[in-house]
């Protein structure tokens, strides 16, 4: 079994390191490696949602779950991210700011165990491919929930504002395509 609160308390000792975001990294990265214990303390994931387990102005994190093949626009944090998987995959798709707007230019696959850690300066879209619930565990370098960010209209890219708010309306707003 895990602890869930020793675990946040070790992310937020984690998250007084001169590296920060490895050392967070560290403690998530041990986390996931036992998804079955993942699993056990936060239960299969039946719905799109975000399970708050710690918020602060200087760290944030949660448990995202996302249902099958759910998408999420682009988006930036303005904050580091560090992602970890302990069911299901989520795939990225890495965007570039440049004069024109946005343009993809890179992607990555996070399996079952594996995490992912990106920069402050990230634009980013996700897709659960996958006919089943992912869930995977966001740790944030900052204020989640109250920092006004972007998002990227995904038919036209044009930049629109985002917050946590918007992000939560995303995920309910999954849950009733899908009647739950």
């Amino acid at each position: 079994m895990i602890d869930l609160d020793q675990f946040v308390a070790d992310c937020v000792a984690a998250n007084q390191e001169s590296e920060a975001q490895a050392a967070v990294n560290e403690v998530l990265a041990r986390l996931v490696s036992t998804p079955g214990a993942v699993l056990a303390a936060l239960g299969d994931p039946k719905s799109a949602g975000l399970n708050v387990l710690h918020s602060s102005p200087t760290l944030t994190i949660f448990a995202a779950t996302w249902t099958p093949q759910m998408n999420l626009m682009p988006h930036n944090h303005l904050m580091w991210a560090n992602i970890g998987i302990y069911t299901g995959r989520e795939d990225n798709i890495y965007w570039k700011q440049t004069s024109d707007g946005i343009r993809a230019f890179g992607a990555d696959a996070l399996f079952e165990k594996d995490t992912s850690m990106m920069p402050v300066d990230v634009v980013h879209s996700v897709t659960n491919p996958l006919l089943r619930f992912t869930g995977g565990i966001h740790i944030y370098g900052g204020d989640f929930f109250g920092t006004k960010r972007s998002m990227w209209n995904p038919e036209t890219l044009e930049e629109e504002p985002s917050d946590g708010d918007i992000i939560r309306g995303i995920f309910q707003r999954e849950n009733e395509r899908l009647g739950l």
